[in-house]
């Protein structure tokens, strides 16, 4: 006899009537929960990135500026070298190891600096901009385009040029071109926000501007905050070392993993490895950032939590 079923499955007769229904897995259910998994890769690389920044001269082997002539341009471990340098070392005989470490020290400070600053700018235009309208936000909008529109480079350039190169220059450099980014996006998490209908409700019942802002819309976007911090963490360690690359960064004898790639592209053919360990390194922190950061993002959204 003909069991008649749902609509999601077919009707089972003869041999087949008396078994139980097998349950399969939804596939939708499988690829939201490997969603959800922890990026050991990225999150891994993170930990020893921010460890070694806040650890690095306690362990790194040699100072940074360290120098032993009768050591230059030793090949790394793999390649022929000995375990006093096993990333080998630059032209002046300072550990490509030490320097690393001190160079990671470098881009976790000015990095975290940058976003930290950029993002409380970007989070403040956000919110006035988005909660208050009319001709305020027009302004302020207007503002955030022309922010975003001005070359990073030129500007480096002509802040270098008026006030010398330091770390904090690098720091006020990377925060005001980066503000922009968190006020464009973030403004428009405020505006869907507002008129949410717990949103009316606190404000028919009497709640005053800062008390909703406080209490409901900063929490609200709090999750796109974090996936922006995230992936502005590699443009902003990208971006150090590209201006240390280019001598508008950190300024010497300071160890930085853009400086080092400067250093070493004149040895490519005898020192090849002054420029490709920076490199790995700068790289692989960055993949790791974005990486992080596109799990965040889709961890926040929730229709991948069901």
């Amino acid at each position: 006899m003909a069991l008649p079923l749902d609509h999601d499955h077919d009707v089972i007769d003869g041999p087949e009537a008396g078994r139980a229904p097998s349950l399969t897995l939804i596939p939708g259910r499988r690829t939201r929960r490997a969603r959800r998994r922890m990026p050991w890769f990225s999150g891994t690389v993170l930990g020893l990135f921010v460890l070694t920044g806040i650890f690095g001269p306690f362990v790194a082997p040699y100072g940074q500026q360290e120098i032993n002539l009768a050591e230059s341009l030793q090949p790394p471990l793999l390649w022929g070298g000995t375990w006093r340098h096993p990333l080998g070392t630059d032209d002046l005989g300072r550990d490509i190891l030490s320097r690393l470490i001190y160079g990671n020290r470098v881009a976790m400070l000015v990095s975290l600096a940058v976003v930290v600053i950029a993002g409380f700018i970007g989070v403040v235009i956000a919110i006035v901009a988005g909660y208050r309208g009319g001709r305020l936000d027009s302004f302020l909008m207007r503002t955030t385009d022309a922010a975003l529109a001005f070359p990073v480079l030129l500007f480096a350039i002509v802040w270098v040029a008026t006030f010398g190169v330091s770390t904090r220059n690098v720091v006020i450099i990377l925060a005001l071109a980066f503000w922009p980014s968190y006020a464009r996006v973030l403004r428009s998490e405020v505006l869907r926000i507002k008129t949410m209908d717990f949103v009316t409700m606190a404000r028919t019942m009497g709640a005053g501007g800062p008390w909703v802002v406080w209490r409901h819309v900063l929490p609200n976007i709090v999750p796109t905050l974090l996936v922006l911090v995230s992936l502005q963490l590699g443009l902003a360690i990208v971006a150090e070392g590209s201006l240390s690359f280019l001598g508008l960064g950190v300024p010497a004898p300071a160890a930085s993993w853009g400086g080092m790639l400067a250093d070493g592209r004149k040895h490519l053919a005898d020192g090849w490895w002054m420029a490709v360990m920076p490199g790995v390194a700068l790289s692989i922190t960055v993949l790791a950032t974005n990486l992080f950061g596109d799990w965040l993002r889709v961890n926040s959204d929730p229709t991948t939590k069901r």
